[in-house]
């Protein structure tokens, strides 16, 4: 077992020019993480090899594992041209994570911002072809490079944890396997533990996350907050601090016998550096605890 960030934890000071990526990896390294994922916002790398290479060769001198890519995709497209061209768009992402050495990569299958009439059964179900075809034809390229491509529980269509299953069920790929983020399920009002118990077994990649909570009739005013899928509200929190069971979830992980990466994601309202030290550092606890 790895504990680890993702830059997406850090992005308030990328986007301030506070940090760049390279001094993301350096900042993992200080601050007691062992890997990183990758989450290309504050920066791109895509269109710039050159930092791409440096951001490889840095994680190698800091000692710090490129874990995973995580990128946003949307394969329910209009026609079938912009179809291929989404699949095309995603195939360069597999090509960069190939370039960095790595061996893991996420993708979305639908787009994350999605109307109301888009999150029910019946439109997953209608559009569930489409995201199995482009998860196939990325996850058959990606094995060429011995990529493993995942599913996150992320984006309201394809959130909960059943229907995380029927998107891996239905693309059928022993390549193909899910990110499984413990706090994403309370976005569309799953419980994140009986999430965790339904698709731990298909997890090759684990997230770490919290939120605080409230109910659709109590709203704590809209400074941080969102909406779930059925109007209640979340607020990112520092992993132990909010209303996610993550001890008791840590101890059904570490049960399972999982022994790979566990990437903290902080997207609270405190300092993004002081969040995710006590994330990581919470984290570890817990684990040695469990």
């Amino acid at each position: 077992m790895k504990i680890g960030l993702s830059t997406y934890s850090l992005l308030d000071t990328l986007k301030a020019g506070e940090m760049t990526v390279l001094d993301v990896i350096q900042w993992i390294a200080d601050n007691g993480g062992e890997h990183m994922e990758i989450v290309p916002y504050g920066f791109t790398l895509v269109d710039n090899p050159e930092l791409a290479d440096a951001v490889r060769e840095k994680a190698k001198s800091a000692g710090i594992e490129l874990s995973n890519y995580s990128m946003p995709a949307n394969f329910v497209q209009e026609t079938e041209e912009l179809f291929q061209q989404e699949v095309e768009r995603v195939k360069l992402h597999v090509d960069l994570v190939a370039r960095m050495g790595m061996k893991h990569m996420r993708h979305d299958v639908t787009a994350f911002t999605i109307p109301k009439d888009q999150m029910t059964i019946a439109w997953f179900e209608q559009h569930l072809p489409l995201m199995a075809r482009g998860s196939r034809l990325i996850t058959d390229y990606a094995a060429q490079s011995g990529i493993v491509t995942t599913l996150e529980n992320h984006g309201f269509s394809a959130q909960a944890s059943d229907r995380v299953q029927r998107v891996l069920q239905y693309v059928d790929h022993p390549n193909f396997r899910t990110t499984l983020d413990i706090g994403n399920f309370m976005c569309v009002d799953e419980n994140p533990i009986i999430g965790v118990m339904n698709n731990l077994s298909y997890a090759s990649l684990i997230h770490i996350k919290d939120f605080y909570f409230r109910p659709y009739d109590e709203s704590p005013g809209e400074a941080g907050w969102f909406r779930t899928s059925h109007g209640n509200y979340l607020r990112g929190a520092i992993v132990g601090h909010g209303d996610v069971d993550i001890r008791r979830i840590i101890k059904l992980i570490k049960a399972s016998g999982y022994d790979s990466y566990l990437t903290v994601e902080f997207e609270g309202m405190e300092d993004c550096r002081s969040g995710s030290k006590i994330g990581m550092d919470n984290l570890r606890r817990f684990w040695e605890e469990a």
